[in-house]
């Protein structure tokens, strides 16, 4: 039951001892504990951050472009080769053949004193005595996409 007594006691307005300016109604959203019991929150040396940040950052790319950079190397280094396959391709091409070559065989190329070049089965040592006076250039192989490839070169 309740008594007349204790409802004048709660009718009572209760006044907070606690300035309304210094009470906020969203706590978590301050950047410092707004009471005894809060968590400690201690600032972060944002300077610090950034340095660690960007340190991570400096390693990270650093090695990307490291990679990237071999890689750009070995490409350099395959087109070069591509490109000296052309030039003795071509350079084969022109020269004087008395045969057919046959794909994954190996030919032996030679410059004449007269500046013409000759395409050969023979190597520069399987000729015996009767060695031409030619001058060997290269051992070459034919591939299948009739581009030569230099195995053995006078240079």
């Amino acid at each position: 039951m309740i008594t007349m007594g204790s409802q004048k006691k709660s009718d009572k307005e209760i006044v907070n001892p606690i300035d309304k300016d210094k009470v906020t109604e969203t706590p978590g959203l301050l950047e410092y504990a707004h009471h005894a019991g809060s968590a400690i929150i201690k600032p972060e040396d944002r300077g610090k951050l950034k340095s660690q940040a960007l340190s991570s950052m400096y390693e990270q790319t650093d090695l990307q472009l490291g990679q990237i950079r071999r890689q750009i190397e070995l490409l350099a280094e395959e087109a070069k080769k591509i490109q000296q396959r052309k030039d003795v391709s071509e350079l084969i091409y022109g020269a004087k053949m008395n045969f057919k070559p046959l794909v994954g065989h190996i030919y032996h190329l030679y410059q004449k004193e007269n500046e013409d070049y000759i395409l050969s089965l023979l190597g520069p040592d399987e000729w015996g005595r009767s060695k031409p006076s030619w001058e060997y250039i290269s051992t070459t192989k034919l591939l299948g996409d009739h581009t030569w490839e230099i195995l053995e070169s006078n240079d």
